[in-house]
């Protein structure tokens, strides 16, 4: 016998135990090792039990399916997802591809030369696609200027979303010729900031924006107005939680500065004044009350405010609740 027809023997031997192993397999995960009855898989409890005997002789299987549950295939398109969701703070909404600057395997091992040559241009002509036109670049550079104002102002993700669709609206509808990239989106977060009741002061805006105040203004009113956006007054109210946090003050002295505003507004004090520097007069006057330290300085500091207006106000603030215990 050659040495050929030998190896081919034994090939065949393996093969043969080899499927005899699979089936004797097959057959212990199929059938109950108790009484040899048949198995049942309960997905919802996530266990594999015995249909004659109840052994359970699986439990808590890893469920391969989604989370949802579907009824229809139009249902099931609807909530069938595939990767990050999209998100209007990035100008593609986060659907393009976004090569990492590391220069690695995905084993940890730093690449070649020649490879980290090559990932730098696959970079350049990642970054050309993705702007396509001069609308998108537009909105990739404002889009990034609105995030980071907004790490700098501590802003939450839902402004950042609103100022983004604010963005989009007004160079959808071409309000930005003859006026710049960086005033537009400024203008948007502070209007995006006042909507979703976490207001900034001007500012507070001008100090991390790339334009000055009075272009702030200006945009704002005209981005405002063209977009016909329904935004109500600053509440005074809305700037009293932060700068009680920022000051250490305690729970009683933030409601105390709150009744304070609320009484002043009865009186009508609010009228023509400067709603953070009622928020920050009430703050210092409601720590006078509670009497907790703090100081015309901290807290001028804390609401870019002048001490002298602080002094104004607060002395109103107490009269209008001293007339209204009266």
């Amino acid at each position: 016998m050659s040495d050929t027809t030998t190896y081919r023997t034994d090939t065949a031997e393996r093969e043969e135990e080899r499927v005899e192993t699979e089936s004797e397999q097959s057959e212990q995960t199929t059938t109950c090792p108790e009484c040899s009855g048949s198995l049942v898989t309960d997905e919802e409890h996530g266990e594999t039990v015995c249909a004659d005997c109840g052994l359970v002789v699986e439990e808590d299987e890893i469920d391969h399916g989604p989370e949802w549950r579907a009824f229809d295939s139009s249902e099931r398109d609807s909530k069938s997802r595939v990767g990050a969701p999209t998100t209007t703070m990035m100008h593609d909404k986060g659907l393009s591809t976004n090569i990492g600057w590391q220069n690695k395997d995905a084993y940890g091992r730093t690449l070649s030369s020649r490879q980290r040559e090559k990932m730098q241009r696959l970079r350049t002509w990642n970054e050309r696609f993705r702007t396509r036109n001069s609308k998108e670049r537009n909105l990739k550079q404002a889009l990034g200027e609105i995030d980071r104002m907004a790490s700098a102002l501590g802003l939450p993700e839902n402004v950042r979303e609103t100022a983004s669709v604010v963005y989009r609206r007004a160079l959808g509808e071409d309000l930005l010729p003859g006026r710049s990239i960086e005033g537009v989106a400024t203008a948007a977060l502070y209007a995006a900031a006042r909507q979703a009741g976490t207001p900034r002061s001007l500012d507070e805006i001008a100090t991390v924006s790339r334009v000055d105040k009075m272009e702030l203004t200006r945009t704002y009113r005209y981005v405002v107005r063209e977009l016909k956006l329904e935004i109500q007054p600053a509440d005074p109210e809305q700037y009293v939680p932060r700068f009680a946090s920022e000051l250490g003050l305690s729970e009683e002295a933030t409601r105390q500065a709150r009744e304070l505003l609320r009484a002043s507004r009865e009186a009508g004090v609010h009228s023509g004044k400067s709603p953070v520097g009622l928020a920050a007069a009430a703050v210092y006057a409601a720590a006078l009350l509670t009497n907790e330290t703090v100081t015309q300085s901290e807290v001028s500091t804390v609401a870019n405010i002048s001490e002298v207006t602080i002094r104004n106000r607060y002395k109103e603030l107490l009269e209008a609740k001293g007339a209204a215990d009266a």
